[in-house]
């Protein structure tokens, strides 16, 4: 089990890694039950949420997972970036000692929804170097109070030679000039660089033309497994004060079915069984509401939610936050 952010809080999750079902007992029922299975054991556990990258979407959907946030592979060529204002010196580092990023990742993961408090089997994954790649990690601004961090590899491929940067966080706007610039001094060997962000990625604002584009969009889902502990652990806007009444439809986690009141004040949540049902939708209609990916409204116009418009206002402002993404993949 691992944790991830969502409104500046921790929320335990459990993230799946890996479904396989032999060939023999495919088609016949066995990947739903056992995903079954599962979720009941992580409700024993008393776990809030599950996630996962799905292969197929409507097996994880009969289960109760949905579309929760997004994870983009962007690109750009290099001299198209044109960015040559170093703000902050950067620092060559050894990767192997991922300490050093440990604490400029946490700051910008409890500010990005979606984000995962990383294991340290994450990082390990994220270094480990292999016969044809080779890691190299620089940290951004001075040693004793760095703004932020660059993983990246170099690569030769049919499309030309890659700058990929397999991981990095900028903690202040001198530390995405300095990133920019980082990537634009690699103009006379780099082809192309590529990086993860969200699907409407920060980054891009500051470049002086729209060259960059997004390569590849995934989508990871979410399920809620313990609907009160879920709303409760998350975090919310500091300043909305405000009550909606939900309605929960859900047919295998029954704990979950029925009316509650989520109280919102002072970025917490508190929530009560019962209330009007003033919001109606099935568990996996709350996974998208619950992570911000669309708004009420969205999701009313696709029929995942039935509200009335005071509930619909209220949900809003609750659910309010930027476009959920992860740059981690398990």
């Amino acid at each position: 089990m691992i944790g991830q952010w969502w409104g500046g809080q921790l929320v335990p999750m459990a993230g799946i890694a890996a479904v396989g079902i032999s060939p023999e007992y495919r088609g016949d029922g066995v990947a739903i039950a056992l995903i079954q299975q599962m979720l009941q054991e992580l409700s024993q556990r008393e776990i809030p949420i599950s996630v996962l990258y799905p292969a197929t979407q409507r097996l994880y959907r009969k289960a109760g997972y949905e579309q929760a946030g997004s994870s983009c592979l962007w690109e750009i060529p290099s001299d198209s970036i044109q960015i040559r204002q170093p703000s902050l010196p950067i620092e060559a580092v050894n990767p192997q000692d991922y300490t050093i990023f440990h604490e400029l990742y946490q700051q910008q993961a409890k500010l990005t929804h979606g984000y995962l408090n990383r294991h340290p089997a994450i990082w390990q994954k994220l270094i480990h170097e292999s016969n044809s790649e080779i890691i190299y990690s620089y940290l951004i601004g001075n040693r004793d109070q760095p703004q932020g961090y660059i993983i990246m590899i170099q690569e030769r491929t049919n499309e030309g030679t890659i700058l990929r940067i397999k991981d990095w966080a900028t903690l202040s706007n001198a530390a995405v000039q300095t990133f920019w610039t980082f990537a634009t001094n690699h103009r006379s060997i780099i082809d192309k660089v590529i990086w993860k962000s969200s699907v409407i990625d920060a980054l891009t604002l500051m470049l002086p033309e729209k060259t960059a584009s997004i390569r590849n969009q995934d989508r990871w889902m979410l399920r809620i497994v313990d609907v009160c502990k879920a709303l409760e652990a998350r975090g919310y806007p500091p300043g909305v004060e405000a009550e909606l009444h939900l309605e929960v439809q859900d047919d295998l986690l029954t704990a979950n079915q029925g009316k509650f009141i989520l109280s919102v004040a002072n970025g917490k949540g508190e929530v009560t069984k019962g209330g009007k049902g003033e919001l109606q939708l099935d568990i996996k209609g709350l996974a998208p509401l619950y992570s911000s990916l669309f708004t009420p409204h969205q999701l009313q116009l696709m029929g995942k939610i039935k509200a009335t418009d005071t509930a619909i206002f209220t949900a809003t402002q609750i659910f309010a936050g930027e476009s959920p993404w992860m740059i981690d993949f398990f």
